[in-house]
C-alpha cells in the first residue's frame, strides 16, 4: 500500500472517531497505530507519518493512553518509547469502561436521593441510573458471546 492510500484512510477513519467523540489528533495517531502491521510507532515515525509535530504526538499519546486504548513501551536498552495499540483494544476498552459504568452510577444515584426520584430531574437521573445499570449486566454476556464468536471465526477458514 502507498503511505498516501494509508494516509487517506488514516484521516477518514479518525474523522469517524472525531464524530463518535474522539479529539481529532488522538483519533489520527490511534488509526496510524491500528494501521501499522506492528500495531507499534515511535513519537519520530508518528510525527512522519502523519506529519505532524512532536508536541502534538505527545499530546495524543497523553490522550490515549489515559483512556486506555494505547500503551507505551521501551525497548530494553533504548530510550525511545513506542506506542502501541493491542491486538484486543476494542476488547480491552469495553473491560475498563466497565469501571467507568460503576462511577457513572454512583454519581448518578447520588443525584437520585438528592433530587427524588419523583421530581422530573431525578427521574431523568434514575432513568439514565437504570440504563447504566442494565449495560453493565449485560456486558459479560456481550462479552462471552464475543469471545464465542471470535473463536468461531478462528476456525473457520480464509
Amino acid at each position: 500500500m502507498e503511505t498516501d492510500q494509508l494516509r487517506d484512510f488514516i484521516e477518514r477513519f479518525a474523522g469517524v472517531l472525531c464524530d463518535s467523540g474522539i479529539p481529532r489528533m488522538p483519533s489520527r495517531v490511534f488509526v496510524a497505530l491500528l494501521a501499522t502491521d506492528s500495531g507499534r510507532l515511535t513519537s519520530t515515525e508518528l510525527a512522519e507519518l502523519l506529519d505532524i509535530s512532536p508536541a502534538a504526538v505527545s499530546g495524543a499519546v497523553r490522550y490515549l493512553t489515559q483512556v486506555s486504548l494505547v500503551t507505551r513501551e521501551r525497548d530494553p536498552g533504548s530510550r525511545r518509547d513506542r506506542y502501541r495499540v493491542l491486538d484486543d483494544v476494542w476488547h480491552e476498552a469495553l473491560l475498563r469502561r466497565d469501571q467507568m459504568l460503576v462511577r457513572w452510577e454512583s454519581g448518578l444515584a447520588e443525584g437520585v436521593a438528592l433530587l427524588g426520584a419523583d421530581s422530573p430531574a431525578g427521574a431523568r437521573l434514575n432513568g439514565s441510573l437504570t440504563f447504566f445499570a442494565f449495560v453493565r449486566r449485560e456486558l459479560p454476556t456481550l462479552l462471552e458471546r464475543w469471545y464465542e464468536e471470535r473463536a468461531a471465526s478462528a476456525d473457520r477458514p480464509r
